[in-house]
């Protein structure tokens, strides 16, 4: 008798979790949909507003359908570089939208103390039109001022690779480093120089740069 109650009340608990875990997952499936869309347009958003700080004369940003060649991913990838979503960048023109470039979301790994991503604008001419740091977690003070120091270096500067130096720059490709902080300076460099190569080599079709 005992042995049958013992099961009863078994079968009464696994129910009753059982229901509660269905109620559960109904309601967290009502929330998911009910958010989904407005999580979706926040991203958006954010990702409109990232792009059109590398960007600015742009009016709309358009995700890029041209897939990257796998050897040239897997030659950055050799230098710890990943490019994520390439963007076309669209202003107004006399027959409509016309594409005035492209924004690259690029990854180095070998920051000093992590993973930093970039997103990198670049005109149809190869020039550099900014670069925004979007994740970066160096040390403060050192590797933290790479969006002061570094990003604005790059601005409006036509050549096909960047190169850093301690010594002050002497030409329109070098960099002027971070002091205290060359591995940042390093992966900056390096992701800046693979959007650079997706958009000269595979996007704008090698064309010629200075």
């Amino acid at each position: 008798m005992q042995n049958k109650e013992a099961i009863r009340t078994l079968w009464k608990e696994a129910g009753i979790l059982f229901a509660i875990t269905l109620a559960a997952g109904i309601i967290l499936g009502y929330v998911y949909e009910l958010t989904k869309e407005p999580i979706r347009q926040q991203q958006e958003k954010a990702i409109q507003e990232a792009c059109r700080q590398v960007f600015q004369e742009a009016e709309e940003f358009r995700t890029s359908n041209d897939a990257l060649p796998v050897s040239l991913a897997e030659e950055l990838a050799d230098g710890g570089v990943t490019i994520g979503t390439v963007y076309e960048a669209y202003g107004a023109s006399a027959d409509g939208q016309g594409l005035l470039g492209y924004v690259v979301e690029t990854t180095s790994s070998e920051g000093y103390a992590g993973d930093i991503t970039l997103y990198v604008g670049i005109t149809l001419d190869g020039t550099v039109n900014g670069v925004s740091i979007l994740e970066i977690s160096e040390t403060p003070g050192l590797g933290m001022r790479a969006e002061e120091v570094l990003a604005p270096q790059f601005a409006g500067k036509k050549v096909s690779a960047f190169v850093f130096t301690k010594t002050g720059s002497q030409s329109e490709n070098e960099i002027d480093a971070i002091s205290g902080a060359t591995f940042t300076t390093d992966a900056v460099t390096s992701a800046v120089n693979g959007a650079l190569r997706v958009v000269l080599e595979d996007l704008l079709g090698g064309g010629e740069n200075e």
